[in-house]
């Protein structure tokens, strides 16, 4: 019995270094799958990333007149909406009055 007793304990003795082992090459292969997750991910959208940066690189001016216009956002409360469906965005009240802008062109409505 003490002959299969040495082989026995050897063996349980090393489970646990083999597992260490090959718990050492799981990450490799997590990493592997994820970069071949977020390879595929990127050739799907891509292209429609890049056309949403083109469409934000033309609407930056008037983004930039916005926030000229409107100055800090926190100077506003949350946005309202009408039961006609309009949004009302008020400017709270406890603050000075806004800067008078230049005024452009008349328009006819």
């Amino acid at each position: 019995m003490t002959r299969w007793l040495a082989p026995l304990f050897l063996v349980l003795a090393l489970g646990p270094a083999q597992a260490q082992e090959t718990e050492e090459t799981d990450p490799g292969l997590m990493k592997r799958g994820a970069e071949l997750f977020l390879r595929g991910l990127m050739n799907e959208i891509g292209p429609e990333l890049n056309q949403m940066q083109d469409s934000l690189r033309d609407l930056q001016p008037e983004l930039q007149k916005l926030v000229e216009l409107v100055g800090d956002f926190r100077n506003y409360e949350m946005p309202e909406k009408l039961p006609n469906g309009d949004i009302l965005i008020r400017r709270k009240p406890d603050l000075p009055k806004p800067p008078i802008l230049p005024e452009g062109p008349e328009i006819e409505l």
